[in-house]
Order: structure tokens, then sequence, then C-alpha cells
């Protein structure tokens, strides 16, 4: 019998590969990150026997406590507001982890670049995160300073593999094309600015409720949590980041 998550990522993976498709893109071309925010690890350790290894997280406290809990080759996110006292600790205890998406200032982009230097790790990707809605409550960069923050990890920050941008929506974490149309204008601001292929550029842009919308649009990142594992669970006050 296949277990409720499983079939529930199944389908995700299905929606996500014919909006590929209607993209013009082949389905592979469209990786989704099951986001198990506030969930037991014995609900990934389902996705995991089924076949999935790419994970994330939106706290770090979360991230380390779950990451050891999973074999080696799973892939971990991070995703969102990233604070500079977790950088070190988040990177020294996920040594599987494999982007940041999230990188929306200097400082923090300038923190991973040490971290990953001090600890002899491998250069890590990040997504340069930009807010496209405008709201003061959102993390991310102006939209009109996406090259300057993508320049700066290119070019400033050698230890950091600069992979693409992006967005976490609307306050509801709902998005309207024209917040995914903002993205990629960005998107095609910085591979003009640096010299970079479209087509090696990741757009990180989509959530349970808008995802194909994304995908059409351009995404080559879903990050699916409620979809495949139900409702969030906040047994208390929200955790710090």
């Amino acid at each position: 019998m296949v277990a409720p998550v499983a079939a529930a990522l199944r389908a995700v993976l299905a929606r996500a590969g014919r909006a590929a498709e209607r993209s013009g893109r082949a389905a592979e071309a469209v990786r989704v990150v099951a986001v198990g925010k506030t969930k037991p690890v014995s609900m990934l350790r389902q996705l995991y026997d089924a076949g999935h290894r790419c994970f994330g997280e939106n706290y770090a406290q979360e991230l380390v406590a779950k990451a050891p809990q999973l074999p080696e080759d799973t892939r971990w996110h991070f995703i969102g507001h990233l604070q500079s006292n977790k950088v070190k600790p988040l990177l020294a205890a996920v040594p599987n982890l494999d982007m940041v998406e999230g990188v929306d200032n200097e400082k923090i982009a300038n923190h991973l670049d040490r971290a990953v230097s001090s600890l002899g790790r491998e250069p890590l990707k990040v997504l340069v995160q930009v807010n496209t809605s405008g709201e003061e409550s959102k993390s991310g960069i102006d939209p009109s300073r996406c090259v300057e923050l993508a320049k700066h990890v290119k070019l400033g920050c050698p230890h950091l593999i600069f992979s693409g941008l992006m967005t976490i929506g609307m306050k509801d974490y709902s998005s309207t094309p024209e917040n995914f149309k903002a993205l990629v204008n960005c998107k095609l601001e910085v591979c003009k600015a640096l010299g970079i292929p479209t087509e090696q550029f990741e757009l990180s842009m989509g959530m349970s409720g808008d995802f194909e919308k994304a995908v059409e649009m351009g995404s080559t990142n879903v990050r699916i949590g409620s979809t495949i594992f139900g409702p969030r669970e906040y047994p208390n006050k929200k955790q710090n980041q």
C-alpha cells in the first residue's frame, strides 16, 4: 500500500510535469522540494522510501534536528530568510545542505561565504530572494536591486554558487502572475548583466496554491508543503528562524 504522502507527492509531480510540458519544457525540468515544516521525520521518511530526495525546511533549528534522521543522500534546501547567527551552525550540522533559497542582502551572503570556507565545504548553491509583492513584512531584495545583489554573490563570494532567484509571493503565500512576471523580468536583467545563459538559471517560485501557474511561467523549482503533507501544525508560537 502506498503511503498517503507518497501518493500526494506523486500527484504533485504529475501536475508539475504537465505544467512544464505546457511551457515547452520536459517534465524533468522542474524540481519539487517537499517542505516538511512542522511535520515529523516519519512522514518525510515515507517520501524518501518512495524515492524522493529533495526536502526543504523554513527554520534552521528544525532542519538541524531533522537532517541527521534521514540518509546522507537527501538533498536539503533551506528556504527563506536566514539569520546571520544561524549560518555556521546550520552549515556545520547539515553537510548535505544542497541550496539556500533566500540570500536577501550582502551581509548574509558574506556570512555564508565565510562559513563555507572555514568549514572546508564544497561551494554552496544559493538563490537570491526577491520581494516581488512589495510587502514590508516580506524578506527579499527590491527587484530594482536584484542585479546588484546577484553580482555581489557571483563575483564577490567565491565559495557560493549563484544559481538564480526565488520569491515567496504574496502575504497569503499565493502569488499572482504579476509576482511571477516580476521575477522573470529580474532573471532576464541578471542574465544579461552577468552573461549567464537563461537555460542555466534557476527560478524558484510557486507553492501549494500556485505552483502550476509558476511552472507555466518558467519556474524550475517549486516548494510544496501542505498539498503533500496536509495542513501545517503549530503547537507553540512560531519558532525562531
